[in-house]
C-alpha cells in the first residue's frame, strides 16, 4: 500500500513555510483556512460553473498557470478525498491586505471580489466533480 501520510505532511509543510517564511508560524490576525488545489484546466471550469451557480470564494493561480487554489474554511483538509485535487492547511490574507496566503501565486478571483471569504467545500466538490465530466466529454467528442 503506497503511504501518502509523509507527503501530505510534507505538502503542508511546504504550504506554510511557503506563506510564514522561514518560521512557518502564522501571525496572530491571519485567519485560518484551508486551500483545495486542482490542475487549471478543471478549475478554471469549476469556477466558471460555481460563479454560474451557487458563488465562489477567492482563488489562487501559481505564476506557471498549473495550479489553481481555492480557499475553503478550516478543517477541510481533515476530510477531503477527492482524486486529482489535494487539500492543504493554511491561513488566508489579513484583512484589507491584497496578498495571496501562498507565496509565488496570484489572485484569479480576489476576496473583494467574492461574497464569502470561502468557497463551501460540498459546492467546491460537486463543481470540480462536474467540471472533471464537462472536460472529459469534451475531450471524447473532440479527438
Amino acid at each position: 500500500m503506497l503511504d501518502t501520510e509523509g507527503a501530505t505532511a510534507l505538502t503542508r509543510h511546504r504550504a506554510n513555510a511557503a506563506h510564514h517564511g522561514r518560521t512557518g508560524r502564522a501571525a496572530h490576525h491571519e485567519t485560518p483556512c484551508d486551500l483545495v488545489t486542482v490542475p487549471a484546466r478543471e478549475g478554471l471550469e469549476a469556477v466558471d460553473i460555481l460563479r454560474l451557480r451557487s458563488g465562489v470564494g477567492p482563488v489562487i493561480h501559481d505564476r506557471d498557470g498549473d495550479t489553481l487554489g481555492f480557499l475553503v474554511p478550516p478543517g477541510t483538509a481533515r476530510d477531503w478525498n477527492l482524486p486529482g485535487s489535494a487539500c492543504t492547511e493554511t491561513y488566508g490574507t489579513p484583512p484589507g491586505s491584497c496578498q495571496p496566503p501562498v507565496t509565488g501565486t496570484g489572485w484569479l478571483v480576489p476576496p473583494r471580489d467574492t461574497p464569502a471569504p470561502a468557497t463551501a467545500p460540498d459546492r467546491l466538490r460537486a463543481a470540480l466533480c462536474e467540471a472533471t465530466r464537462t472536460l472529459a466529454a469534451l475531450d471524447r467528442c473532440c479527438r
